[in-house]
Parts: structure tokens; C-alpha cells; sequence
């Protein structure tokens, strides 16, 4: 494993009541005893980097547990839904894993990257312990962690020098509201839905536990015979449709639907607790017995879930990062996320309002934020350069947390001004100066956007009808404008689902997608339900 320097370091566990117990690692010891109930934690002094195995000894008063290739060094969190859990080798979200894995995994092999995957659990109360092994990076332990936290852990790595530790705990399609704690959750009255459904799910839970194992069985007994005869049909044509999506993808195009579930298929039954969807349930199963582990720091890959909530998550994930750091106890350890890349969803137009939480949420301290609009792939919501997403999370951290001087974010809108017909805009994080840039990869199929025009902005005049607008870099600004805007009051850029942008830094970096209005959209930012399709 690897523990975090230069922190306090906590160790703990159970023992007999009263029981003494002593813990070395390395030269350094502490001694603790055990509570009532048997519990007992340690807080040894903070340890310096230690890329040489130290061995660990936990010992009572009977037996002696022994923990030997430890290494000391920095351990990060790398939590989220699918784009975090998206595996470098592939597995079940990507169609093969990364774009580059064919080369890319026979070289993931270093003793000094080690890696913990959290089994999933779900939960209505904290739970105090976790399934899972660490183990060193290699080809074949690697092929199915995060991608994404791969390429960040490779990047530290490289620059470091030093031990790094991952611990992956995501799953596909969850909610932040599920990796917030209640305590987390009731802070905020804003998300007292959440604890109304918390607590519903609460009391119904003995009942629907006692439920549970009947449902579970009959489940259990009709699966096989439907698998055996109506299945056969629904596998073969989910199959087809797995391969049609597949080769789809790959040429550039809109995949199929997939087949409907036929009304007769048995579904397994819901859990008592409410799933990973649920309030809490996976801060509970998948965080709080991680706590109080030392750590450096988390990265996020998260929000595709949250999308129809916009105007909820500028409060519901500041909340939650909030919300870790309380229960860490070790200040505001550094948070880097990334902001949603380009989809098109098909849905409302809600993304751009949900990455305007996330780049909000850079408000909180020791906060970075990768922008990755420019890698997204229209017809695909899990993209497979991952690469960069893991090198521009550890250029964040490279400032955040280890405070080097070095440009780590792209463009970030500053401020504006009309001037006559046209609206100057100036920005953060400029870098060595604005350029028209283009993606560090693109998917087959699709073109690349220009690399003689800005493209992605808007204008709006007083009636918030907006135009497509020409924009140019004139200096350390851009310059936008609309012959048919005489009176320009408002800029947007890559203000879409599947947006497209190219405005960069000469480190080539993207600016992230902003707007210079407050007009609201009640349906794109969740406040209002869209209205019904029509007939």
C-alpha cells in the first residue's frame, strides 16, 4: 500500500475492550486502547516520503497483524460515475477502454503506482469497512481501474518522483446526492428534498428488508427459465445491437436504440435501501469507511446525472465537497474535478448550465477544475481520451496541491465590455497568450473544428435572441460581434450540449464555456419540469 506523508497519519481498528494495542511503522510507533466497544485509533506523527518498503505491525495482546511493502508517499481519491470508472482497458463502459490503450497499457507497469479499487456497497447507515486490495500497477491490474486516474496518477509520477497511491470508489450513473453524507445534505435547506427521501426510505426500510429475500427469490427462479426461452430472442438481438452500436461509433455515426426490455423480463428487485441512486447511500458504502485514511487529495469525474438539476448542484456539490473535507478532518484538502465534456444529449439544453455549476464551484478553496469540452464526442457520453483528462487533473494538481508556478487551467472569462456594436471580453488564466487552438484528439468520423476562425460564440441583444457570432483575438481580448446585433448586450461560447469551441491558451489548454447574462431558463436549469413531448 501507500500512506500519505508528511499528515498526521491515523491508523485504527477493533480490539478487545480495554485491549492495548501498538502500531510501528517503520521507526515510528504509537499506542492506543481500545474503547468499550472495542474500538481504537492511533495518530502516529507525520512520516516523510519513503520510496524504500517499510513494513507495518499492528499488535494486541495476542496476536500481531504484519503489513509489509508499505510505501510513503501521496494518496488520492478517484471518485464519480462512469467517466471516472471508464477502465483504460475498457470493461463495461467505452467500447475498448481508452483510444490509446493498445499502447498506452503495455507500458502501466510501475511497482511505485499502487492501486485500491472499492468493491460497491450501498448503504443507509455509515459503514466501517471496505472490500478491496491494494495492488501495484501493472498491465494487468491496471486494465480495468480508472483510466482517467491512471493517466493522473502516471502524470505525478512522472513529475514527483515520488510513491503514489489510488484509491478508486465510483460507479456508472450515480448522483452526487448519493456521495453526500446526510449531516452533508442537511446543512443546506435548499436539498431538504434529499433528507425528506432519505427519511422515507428510513422508515420503510425494515419492512421492505423483510420483503426483500421473497422478491429476491422469485427472481431468482424465474430468471433462468425466461433466459431459456423468451430471452434468447431479447440476448440475440442486444447483441446485434452491441455490435451495431459498436461499429456506429466507430465510423462517426448516431448509434441505434437499444431494443426494449420485454414486458415479461423478470427484474431483479429494488433494493431496501434505496440503490446508488439514493440519498447517501454511497457516501455511506463506498466513502465514510475510507475516513480517516490519510490523504493528499480527490478527484472527481461526475455531473452527467445531475444534468436536469443544474441550478441544484451550484449548491448540491460545493456541498458535498464541503462535506468530505468535514468528515476527513484534515482542512480543505485539495478537490479537482472535471467539467463535463461535449454531448449531445438530446435532451434539454442543460449541460451548459451544469458546467457552469462545476466552474462556480472553484469559489471553494484548494479547487481545480479540468475543462475537457473539447474532447467530448457528439454521439458518445463516455469519450476515450481519457489521457487528457488524467494530464490536465494533474496540472491542477501540480498548482493546488504541491504549489508549483505553472500555467494549469485554460481560459476562464473574466469580464466584459461593449464597445459599439461589439462586446470585449477579457479573461483568466490567458497563459503565454489567446490562441485558436484545436483537440489534442478527435473521434473518427468527426471533423475537426476550424483553425483559422473562432467558432462557439453567441451574441444576444435587449430581446435574448442570440446569433451566432464572429469573434477575434485582438491582444489579451476577444472581440465579438453580429452584423445583425446592432446593439450587443450578452456573449455565450460553447454554450451547447455537444458544444464546439476552440479558444485556448498557447499551452493548449480550452477555455471553459461561460456566459456574461443571468437570464434564466427554468427548464434547462431544473427549476421547472420540460414540458410533455407532443403527440
Amino acid at each position: 500500500m501507500v500512506l500519505q506523508e508528511d499528515k498526521k497519519l491515523p491508523v485504527w481498528g477493533t480490539a478487545d475492550p480495554s485491549e492495548a494495542v501498538t502500531v510501528t511503522v517503520g521507526k515510528e510507533s504509537a499506542k492506543a486502547t481500545a474503547d468499550a466497544a472495542g474500538k481504537w485509533r492511533v495518530d502516529l506523527a507525520p512520516l516523510p516520503t519513503n520510496a524504500t518498503p517499510v513494513v507495518v505491525t499492528v499488535a494486541g495482546k495476542t496476536n500481531t497483524v504484519t503489513f509489509n511493502d508499505v510505501l510513503i508517499g501521496d494518496v488520492w481519491i478517484c471518485s464519480g460515475q462512469s467517466n471516472m470508472e471508464f477502465g483504460l482497458g475498457g470493461g463495461k463502459f467505452g467500447f475498448g477502454g481508452a483510444h490509446n490503450a493498445a499502447t498506452v497499457l503495455p507500458q502501466a507497469n510501475d511497482p511505485q503506482l499502487r492501486l485500491f479499487l472499492v468493491a460497491r456497497k450501498t448503504s443507509l447507515d455509515p459503514v466501517d469497512d471496505v472490500v478491496g486490495q491494494w495492488q501495484l500497477c501493472t498491465p494487468e491490474t491496471v486494465g480495468k481501474f480508472s483510466a482517467v486516474g491512471y493517466f493522473f496518477g502516471r502524470d505525478l509520477r512522472q513529475e514527483l518522483k515520488k510513491p503514489i497511491g489510488l484509491i478508486g470508489t465510483y460507479w456508472g450513473g450515480t448522483p452526487a446526492q448519493a456521495w453526500t453524507s446526510l449531516s452533508g445534505l442537511q446543512k443546506e435547506p435548499t436539498l431538504k428534498n434529499y433528507v425528506d427521501a432519505y427519511d422515507k426510505t428510513k422508515a420503510a426500510f425494515p419492512k421492505l428488508s423483510a420483503d426483500y429475500p421473497a422478491k429476491l427469490a422469485a427472481y431468482k427462479a424465474a430468471a433462468p427459465a425466461w433466459e431459456q426461452g423468451e430471452g434468447v430472442a431479447y440476448k440475440a438481438a442486444v447483441s446485434e445491437w452491441e455490435a451495431a452500436s459498436k461499429k456506429a461509433l466507430t465510423a462517426g455515426l448516431q448509434p441505434p436504440p437499444r431494443p426494449p426490455a420485454p414486458k415479461s423480463m423478470p427484474h431483479l428487485p429494488p433494493s431496501p435501501d434505496g440503490g446508488p441512486n439514493a440519498p447517501t447511500t454511497l457516501y455511506n458504502g463506498m466513502i465514510a469507511p475510507l475516513v480517516p485514511f490519510a490523504v493528499k487529495g480527490a478527484i472527481w469525474y461526475q455531473g452527467e446525472s445531475n444534468s436536469g438539476h443544474a441550478a441544484e448542484y451550484r449548491t448540491l456539490f460545493p456541498a458535498m465537497i464541503s462535506d468530505w473535507r468535514e468528515k476527513w478532518g484534515q482542512g480543505n484538502f485539495p478537490f479537482l474535478y472535471v467539467q463535463l465534456a461535449s454531448f449531445n444529449s438530446g435532451k434539454e439544453q442543460n449541460w451548459p448550465f451544469l458546467r457552469e455549476a462545476q466552474l462556480k464551484t472553484l469559489s471553494l478553496p484548494a479547487t481545480g477544475m479540468a475543462t475537457a469540452i473539447d474532447i467530448g464526442v457528439p454521439n458518445n457520453i463516455h469519450p476515450q481520451d481519457k489521457e487528457d483528462v488524467g494530464h490536465r487533473l494533474a496540472l491542477a494538481a501540480r498548482h493546488v496541491a504541491y504549489s508549483e508556478k505553472l500555467v494549469y487551467s485554460g481560459p476562464i472569462y473574466d469580464a466584459m465590455k461593449v464597445e459599439g456594436s461589439a462586446i470585449s471580453l477579457t479573461f483568466t488564466h490567458n497563459g503565454s497568450g489567446l490562441i485558436i487552438g484545436k483537440a489534442p484528439w478527435v473521434a473518427t468520423g468527426f471533423p475537426a473544428l476550424p483553425g483559422d476562425k473562432l467558432v462557439g460564440f453567441a451574441v444576444a441583444g435587449a430581446d435574448k435572441n442570440w446569433i451566432p457570432a464572429e469573434a477575434k483575438i485582438m491582444g489579451d481580448k476577444v472581440v465579438v460581434s453580429s452584423a445583425q446585433v446592432a446593439s450587443p448586450v450578452a456573449v455565450r461560447y460553447g454554450w451547447a450540449n455537444n458544444a464546439g469551441g476552440n479558444l485556448y491558451n498557447k499551452e493548449g489548454l480550452p477555455a471553459s464555456s461561460f456566459r456574461t447574462d443571468d437570464w434564466s431558463d427554468p427548464v434547462a436549469e431544473g427549476l421547472v419540469p420540460p414540458p410533455p413531448p407532443k403527440k
